[in-house]
């Protein structure tokens, strides 16, 4: 035990100097450490006048293409109303020529009797002036009652009344029946092929407006993604100003 004790006695002195420097380490470490936490951030790095130039005219650029896109969506807006208006158009349209072609085809058909009834003999009647005299208050009122159902036209009217174009007054009620039924047939065709070139003329003015509608259309996406991806690119605040007009 005295061997031992005197061994520890000996060697407390080194001991002690041990720690004393581990002690010293320890505190120059700690406040190495809290120097470094404690040092100021850096100062932001105002950027340079060419960035800052190229920042301003790259918004400018995108605004102009926000405002480009703006215009052409209003100009495709435009074009679809204009394309509902032309479907409007032809499908008035499509609903006369469907009519003036029932009228023509009935007005053939009645024109087909006639020439039939007109194969027959025509039954023998004085001629004297009272026939003659309702033979024509007979042409004048089936005249008038075909171009009051549009089967004659106001010229034709005009020279039935005035016995003129090959309308004679003296002629038996069954051929004027027969020239007015031929007259209302050829006046009718007339009609239906006005009503089917103004569908075909509408139907194709149709096309082109959803066409151009289509077209406008697509220029506008196509501009509010340049838009989009020209704004991407400029720095904030500007960006989130360009982010909220598109």
């Amino acid at each position: 035990m005295n061997v031992v004790l005197d061994l520890f006695l000996r060697d407390l002195p080194n001991a002690a100097l041990v720690w004393s420097l581990l002690a010293v380490l320890a505190v120059v470490a700690i406040g190495a450490l809290t120097l470094y936490t404690r040092q100021p951030e850096p100062a932001p790095v105002a950027p340079a006048p060419a960035e800052l130039e190229q920042q301003a005219l790259l918004a400018a650029h995108a605004q102009a293409l926000v405002r480009k896109a703006r215009e052409a969506t209003a100009a495709a807006e435009r074009a679809a109303a204009t394309a509902r208006r032309r479907r409007e158009e032809w499908l008035a349209a499509q609903d006369v020529a469907e009519t003036a072609w029932q009228r023509y085809d009935e007005a053939d058909s009645q024109a087909r009797r006639t020439l039939t009834a007109a194969a027959i003999p025509l039954p023998r009647t004085p001629q004297t002036p009272a026939e003659y005299a309702f033979r024509e208050r007979h042409l004048h009122r089936a005249a008038m009652s075909a171009c009051s159902h549009q089967q004659l036209s106001a010229l034709e009217l005009s020279d039935a009344l005035a016995h003129r174009g090959g309308w004679d007054p003296r002629r038996h009620p069954i051929e004027q029946e027969t020239m007015l039924s031929q007259f209302a047939r050829a006046s009718l065709r007339t009609a239906y092929r006005r009503a089917a070139d103004t569908e075909k003329q509408t139907w194709l003015a149709t096309e082109a407006a959803v066409a151009a509608a289509d077209s406008l259309r697509s220029a506008a996406h196509a501009a509010h993604v340049r838009a989009r991806r020209v704004t991407r690119r400029v720095t904030p605040p500007a960006d989130a100003t360009l982010a909220d007009l598109i």
